[in-house]
């Protein structure tokens, strides 16, 4: 798995399956060193340093969520928690300064690891993993598992006991079939069935 700096994706996650932050003491999350300085939650105004913070927000960011297993983040939710707001320090980021940072990680220059939910910007999608990178770690498992021309509902997919050591066991249904369209475009898997009985099959 990949484990470089942002724009890419972090190191492996918890099992952790919220979509808001929740850290709980058996699942602490080792901050990294630029959160313990004061300044780290202020945006810099020189172009150079600012590039630099937002990258390792960025980076902290997709660490964060993929370690707490959060794939669409509510900043408002966000915001008191632990992610933006060191207590021990007193110090938040603020609400527009987060949001400016997600608006980073969602363009070019920030890998796009972001994408915003609905047009008012304080609900967004955090792609520790795009749906392109999901796809392939996908398409590695039914290769692996000679799971091709197999019949799976997505339910069996993501929450059954034969993918409990996967990557993507639990992953957010929406997630899902963002990575999923992925495989159907290249002809690898074919969605079908209802929406709340949906299965897929690999090629």
């Amino acid at each position: 798995m990949a484990a470089s700096p942002s724009p890419h994706p972090p190191p492996h996650p918890s099992s952790s399956t919220s979509n808001t932050p929740n850290p709980t003491p058996s699942s602490a999350f080792p901050f990294p060193r630029p959160y313990w300085f004061p300044a780290f939650f202020t945006l810099q105004p020189n172009t150079t340093t600012r590039h630099a913070q937002l990258s390792k927000w960025s980076s902290l960011i997709q660490h964060y969520c993929r370690h707490h297993r959060i794939y669409r983040l509510s900043l408002i939710d966000a915001i008191d928690s632990p992610l933006f707001n060191n207590a021990t320090l007193s110090k938040r980021m603020s609400l527009a300064d987060a949001r400016t940072i997600v608006e980073w990680m969602s363009g070019v220059e920030g890998g796009r690891r972001a994408e915003w939910v609905g047009a008012e910007k304080s609900v967004a999608w955090i792609w520790w993993r795009r749906p392109e990178e999901w796809a392939g770690v996908l398409a590695d498992w039914v290769e692996e598992t000679a799971q091709k021309n197999t019949v799976l509902t997505l339910y069996e997919l993501v929450e059954s006991e034969a993918t409990a050591s996967q990557e993507f066991h639990g992953m957010d249904l929406d997630v899902l079939h963002k990575s999923l369209n992925v495989l159907v475009k290249r002809g690898k898997a074919q969605v079908f069935g209802s929406e709340d009985q949906q299965g897929v099959k690999f090629f």
